[in-house]
């Protein structure tokens, strides 16, 4: 099955000290990582067994002079990069890096929705992404993606027009408001909600599965990273955890548990 529009189809990590973030990943989701071969730069790609499912930059003294820092990305596809553009510039979106080929891999760009998300939008040339677990739940794949939105009405016009997501649910949160659930072709690929006061800026979370919630969300805590939440229970018996990791970037996971509480 080949990817189809508004599949997410890649997550991407930028860290300021490549190797501790591998280290930390690889222990936590049992990732494996090989150099990409990409010449002059530092990009190397998580597998899960036999599926590629992360890509990890090493952010370069450039990079962080710009104002990048260390956090998660995801890709969506689409089917040409280029009108894609055009249209969520007509509906309010920003253009934050050109398009860019890479050979067998595929078009894209670095963008930003109306609220100040930020995101790539990618046409893919390669194998078919399972990068985002769609139908069977899958450990160190991405098994959600939220998010955090300062106005979740129009974050799902822009989305919807932009993808074809068409909201099939909704949780009421109480004080926090309304969890609207997404569908992508005939999957839900995520979540929309209003932006905690906490969280310092709106943005995408992106859950990757583990097997055990409490060792996972342990592991954190003692490889230097922080929870910020959990391990919660949610609807359907499963439990997440969100936190960060030792270089500050914003990260989730969810899982079961295996040893009553």
């Amino acid at each position: 099955m080949s990817n189809t529009q508004g599949d997410f189809i890649w997550y991407e990590l930028m860290a300021q000290d490549a190797d501790a973030a591998q280290s930390f990943y690889s222990g936590l989701l049992g990732w494996q990582f090989a150099d990409s071969g990409m010449p002059g730069v530092d990009y190397r790609i998580g597998s899960k067994g036999d599926s590629p499912v992360v890509g990890l930059l090493s952010l370069s003294e450039e990079m962080l002079e710009n104002g990048a820092y260390p956090q998660w990305s995801g890709y969506i596809s689409v089917d040409n990069v280029d009108d894609s553009l055009k249209k969520a510039d007509d509906m309010g979106g920003k253009l934050l890096m050109d398009p860019q080929d890479v050979e067998g891999v595929g078009r894209f760009a670095f963008v930003m929705d109306p609220q100040g998300v930020t995101f790539y939008l990618m046409t893919a040339t390669g194998d078919t992404s399972h990068s985002f677990a769609k139908y069977e739940a899958a450990d160190g794949h991405c098994a959600w993606n939220e998010l955090l939105s300062t106005d979740p009405a129009a974050a799902r016009r822009f989305y919807g027009e932009l993808f074809g997501w068409e909201k099939v649910d909704e949780m009421d949160m109480g004080d926090r408001g309304l969890y609207e659930m997404l569908r992508n072709d005939d999957y839900l690929v995520g979540a929309v909600m209003p932006k905690p006061l906490e969280a310092p800026v709106p943005l995408w979370i992106f859950y990757f599965r583990v097997p055990d919630i409490d060792a996972a969300s342990e592991y954190i805590t003692s490889h230097g990273g922080r929870l910020l939440l959990g391990p919660v229970e949610i609807p359907g018996g499963e439990f997440i955890s969100q936190g960060l990791d030792p270089q500050g970037a914003l990260f989730a996971i969810i899982g079961k548990r295996l040893t009553p509480a």
